[in-house]
């Protein structure tokens, strides 16, 4: 038994890699998170260095007040997209918007990071079960789900993001090659992942993400098409150092109006990451034959306050509305590193890469290819996640109940973001609503209404459930 727990890799919270393996690790946290919340940025027409920096300071300070039990990473979410753009009408890819308009919807964004707040404390005053009843792992599961399913076309389309210098005639074989790196990414970190052993199987994903780039750098020089591009980024000062772009809120009742509510469906979201984490760690303290219970699930109150923090945070200083990210989640599940060190140690390395522009363009030449081969997987592990938490906690797919809130969720949530020109806005009754905030709103009350009959179960049976 002795020689099965050593060989067991793997990091829990409180444990502290050594100082190059940490590092080496923070790196690989960087590269996950990095290409989604700087998408978020370019989309929004918030500045990307400040995004940058608003993701470190923010995880800090999750981490700061979470008393360094969650390993989660706070990044930019998708879900405010949709809202922020409507109100600022920022051009996708654009430069960033008048500073005006950024600081309006900071204002938005700081007041939603309220609702998580005040969801969290509700939970710390009336305790787990509370919340079990409104957001059930029928709701947390489907959820995430449709959250890694809906970002799938955003890896796949990854590959079809062409360098720049790429004409009508070369196309076709730009186009043919991109795929050859994304499909080489995509099965170089699976390999890695899955037969690695030891320290090595620590970092797939940054491996998988060299050999994206070694094999981008050498098709890119045999072909003459630009694949590994350092000039993404404009210096025209040539400045190394050179601070983010700050601002201020400004109060707005129309930001708060379109912004505000969409925490509601971040909520979901970053529950079914705790539950996530509570399955994983538990397993891997297990397996380490460690006698520790890691009562990670307990915490989803304090998760939600660290949740609202980070966007007061990011908000506060001109960044994008957040969440705890799945895709740091699914790199942690998958190399069996949950080292809150490692964490703190890649929220300070992000924010020192946003003001350095060598290391900010390093970043921004990974290929679009790589990047997509990389979030197929990770894409792909945050939706199975979602099944890993009904699993867990035994959800009866033949109860009728069940399967009417997790089929609305999905269909909802998936119709949603893929149908109406991929907007991911639902048209009803002449307004526009995020379609991962309706699937999650419908899904809760859905789930709220159906209870309504049911016999209340006994204190025993509630505590099964929720173990």
């Amino acid at each position: 038994m002795s020689n099965n727990t050593q060989q067991v890799v793997g990091y829990l919270p409180e444990e502290k890699p050594s100082f190059l393996k940490l590092i080496l690790y923070a790196f690989q946290q960087i590269i996950v998170m990095f290409p989604a919340t700087v998408l978020v940025a370019l989309l929004t027409g918030f500045h990307v260095s400040t995004t940058i920096f608003a993701s470190g300071l923010a995880t800090i300070g999750f981490i700061l007040i979470t008393k360094r039990q969650l390993p989660l990473y706070y990044g930019s979410s998708f879900s405010y997209i949709s809202a922020i753009v409507a109100m600022t009408g920022a051009q996708a890819f654009g430069p960033p918007i008048a500073d005006e308009k950024i600081s309006a919807a900071q204002f938005g964004i700081i007041m939603s990071g309220l609702i998580s707040i005040v969801a969290g404390l509700i939970i710390n005053r009336f305790g787990r079960n509370s919340i079990e009843k409104v957001l059930p792992p029928t709701v947390t599961g489907s959820i995430a789900i449709v959250i890694g399913l809906s970002l799938s076309a955003n890896a796949m389309g990854n590959p079809m993001n062409m360098p720049s210098g790429v004409t009508d005639a070369s196309l076709p074989l730009a186009s043919n090659l991109s795929w050859i790196i994304c499909l080489v990414t995509l099965i170089s970190t699976i390999l890695f992942s899955v037969y690695l052993k030891g320290s090595w199987s620590q970092v797939p994903i940054l491996l998988g993400l060299l050999v994206g780039y070694i094999t981008a750098l050498v098709i890119g020089l045999s072909s003459g098409i630009n694949f590994v591009d350092f000039n993404k980024i404009a210096n025209d000062t040539g400045a190394i150092f050179a601070l983010p772009h700050f601002t201020l809120p400004t109060p707005n009742l129309a930001a708060v109006a379109a912004i505000m509510p969409i925490a509601i469906a971040t909520i979901p979201e970053s529950t079914a990451h705790v539950f996530q984490l509570d399955i994983y760690i538990n397993d891997l303290a297990k397996k380490k034959g460690s006698k520790k219970e890691y009562k990670i699930a307990d915490k989803l109150g304090l998760n939600l306050i660290g949740d609202g923090l980070g966007d007061m945070i990011s908000g506060f200083i001109g960044g994008p509305a957040g969440t705890n990210y799945g895709e740091n989640l699914s790199t942690m599940a998958i190399t069996k590193n949950f080292s809150v060190p490692v964490l703190i140690a890649a929220a300070i390395i992000t924010m020192v890469i946003s003001c350095l522009t060598p290391l900010t363009a390093a970043v921004y030449s990974i290929p679009s290819a790589v990047i997509g081969g990389i979030s197929i997987y990770l894409f792909g592990v945050i939706a199975a996640q979602g099944i890993a938490i009904m699993l867990n906690r035994k959800v009866d797919l033949f109860d009728s109940r069940n399967l009417a809130v997790i089929s609305t969720i999905l269909i909802i949530g998936l119709g949603g973001s893929f149908g109406f020109d991929g907007s991911g806005m639902i048209p009803l009754f002449g307004i526009k609503f995020p379609a991962i905030a309706t699937a999650a709103v419908f899904g809760i009350l859905l789930n709220l209404v159906l209870q309504i009959g049911i016999k209340k179960e006994t204190a025993d049976q509630v505590k099964e459930t929720a173990e």
